[in-house]
Formats: structure tokens, C-alpha cells, sequence
């Protein structure tokens, strides 16, 4: 079905109705790849002029996660993290109010395996379905429907969810029949992925301190082994001098500060992901949390006096 709307389906053929709740950069893209794919799309967001600009794509703008929900197959939740998470399903307004029993509810965030567990529990004992399924790709991907989805849940929760789920991915990995699963991959995916950045941004500023040209730096070394794929994603931010966040340092505090609280758990040594949780914490308390990622690189540099574009 997914692959006759990708190549020029009746797009009046609706495929069902999907919530979405988040309509930042990764959760506006989904809904609009939802919409393509022919569902009848409802959104909601804290911010108005999201939820406006969903209505202006021929989506509908919803005022709460209970009227997304409303009469939905399915609700696809793109929020920030676990409590987010949990109060927009029991909160006031909250999706488990109005969602029709036997629908999924498709939980994006990123969040402690046991908090995925838990959810999952409370929300399956109200006769709804819960899937795990932790997303990665960038807002690009998300537009285009071809994000990696790492999803985990019941044999019925896949079988509701798996129309959305074609729309939305290029990659969808079922990890497993329980919740949790595909959250523990994540933050397998977001310890690398923080430790990548921080390293790329260490070198390059160490680049720079060097006297180096570090575009002709950046030439190299994505030709090189010492490549990554998020120095080659996140440095030309660094050459631009450009941090307008298309993925906020505080989303590495957050996600990273998770993996401590993991690996503590589990009485597990993870002294890189350590460190790359210090620099980004450092680069958050001097007023960046908000800011790129890479901007982990402009916090080495005014540490050590170094110049970098922009700065």
C-alpha cells in the first residue's frame, strides 16, 4: 500500500486517521509523509504557528493530544522525552481519554527502556496498544519518509501500526514483541552518536588551534578512516558558522544523562559517553543548550582561544 502512494496512488483514498503530536522538525516531516501517503492527519503542538502550519499542508490543526487521538487508528507521538510523553497520554487532555480502544499509540521519544516498559503496561491495561519505536534520520528524512524506525511491541501493535509506520521509514527494524527494546537500541544508537559529535568537535577545533584550513581539515578527513558520519553531518555547521539547531545540545544532555543512569543501573563502566556528557553539559551551562550540537566545537574554542567562522 505504502508503495503505490509513493508512486501516484488517488491520494482521495484515505488510509485511516493518524494523530500526530509534536510538530517540531522531525514531527511536522512525519505528518507530512503521513499525509502523502493518503491519511487524514490531525496535529497538535505547544506552539500555534506549528499546528497552523500542518492546517496550511491540508493537515488538521488540533488544539490537544485528546482531540489528535480522537477517532484515530493510530497517534504518533514526537515529543522530547519520557515525561512528555507520559502526560500527553494521561494527563489532562491526554490521549488515553479519547483513543478507541484497539488503536496504537506510536511513542517516538527517547527514553529509559523501564520508562518505555512501564508506559506500555499502563496504557495496554486501557485495551489500547502501545509501540516502542524510537526514531532516527534528521528532519530531512522525516519529510521524505525515510527514517530508520526502531520499533518494538505486540504482533497487534505492529499489525495496527504498520500502514504509518511504511509511510514514515525507508528502514523499520522490529526488535522485538515487548516495549522497551527498541528504546534500548536507541540509546545504544545515541551514545555513539554523542560521542561522534563530541569527538568531531574536538578535533576540528583542535584543527583549527593548529593553524589548519579546516575546510581543506573537513576535505580530508571525510575522505579518510578517521571519518564518522556525524562529522561529516555536523562540521559544515562549524564552517558556517552557522548553529541554528537542527538538533539542540540539550537533546545530548538529556539523552546522554539517560545512558548514565542506565550503565549505574546495570553496573556498567561508560567512561566516553562520560565525557562526551561533560562537554556537552559545559557547552549547555554557557548559555548553548539550545543551540546546534556542534556546538560543542564553539565551546572548545572559547575555552582555548581558538577561532572558529563566526565566532
Amino acid at each position: 500500500m505504502y508503495e503505490q502512494a509513493k508512486t501516484g496512488r488517488d491520494m482521495s483514498e484515505k488510509m485511516g486517521r493518524v494523530g500526530v503530536i509534536g510538530l517540531g522538525s522531525m514531527g511536522f516531516g512525519m505528518a507530512l509523509s503521513l499525509k502523502r501517503a493518503g491519511f487524514d492527519v490531525a496535529g497538535c503542538d505547544v506552539a500555534p504557528e506549528a499546528v497552523a502550519r500542518l492546517a496550511a499542508e491540508g493537515g488538521r490543526g488540533v488544539a490537544s493530544p485528546a482531540e489528535a487521538g480522537r477517532e484515530a487508528d493510530a497517534v504518533v507521538s514526537v515529543v522530547v522525552n519520557a515525561a512528555q510523553t507520559e502526560a500527553i497520554l494521561f494527563g489532562p487532555q491526554g490521549v488515553a481519554e479519547t483513543l478507541p480502544k484497539g488503536s496504537v499509540f506510536i511513542s517516538s521519544a527517547t527514553m529509559d527502556p523501564d520508562v518505555a516498559r512501564r508506559l506500555a503496561k499502563q496504557l495496554e491495561a486501557t485495551g489500547r496498544h502501545y509501540l516502542d519505536a524510537p526514531i532516527s534520520g534528521g528532519a530531512q528524512r522525516a519529510a521524505q519518509g525515510e527514517l530508520t524506525i526502531l520499533a518494538s511491541g505486540s504482533k497487534a501493535a505492529f499489525a495496527k501500526a504498520r500502514t504509518a509506520l511504511d509511510a514514515m521509514s525507508a528502514k523499520l527494524y522490529e526488535l522485538g514483541d515487548a516495549p522497551g527494546q527498541g528504546a534500548a537500541f536507541k540509546m545504544i544508537n545515541q551514545l555513539l552518536a554523542g560521542v561522534h559529535i563530541a569527538a568531531a568537535s574536538e578535533a576540528m577545533a583542535f584543527a583549527a588551534k593548529q593553524g589548519l584550513d579546516i575546510a581543506k581539515v573537513y576535505e580530508v578527513i571525510t575522505a579518510s578512516a578517521g571519518n564518522s558520519w556525524m562529522f561529516e553531518n555536523r562540521m559544515p555547521h562549524v564552517l558556517d558558522g552557522d548553529y541554528t539547531p537542527r538538533s539542540a545540545v540539550d537533546i545530548f544532555v538529556k539523552d546522554l544523562g539517560i545512558i548514565q543512569d542506565m550503565a549505574r543501573t546495570a553496573k556498567f563502566p561508560v567512561p566516553v559517553s562520560a565525557a562526551a556528557l561533560q562537554m556537552f553539559l559545559m557547552t549547555s551551562a554557557a548559555g548553548m543548550g539550545r543551540d546546534d550540537d556542534a556546538s560543542v566545537a564553539r565551546m572548545y574554542a572559547r575555552v582555548t582561544g581558538t577561532k572558529l567562522p563566526g565566532e
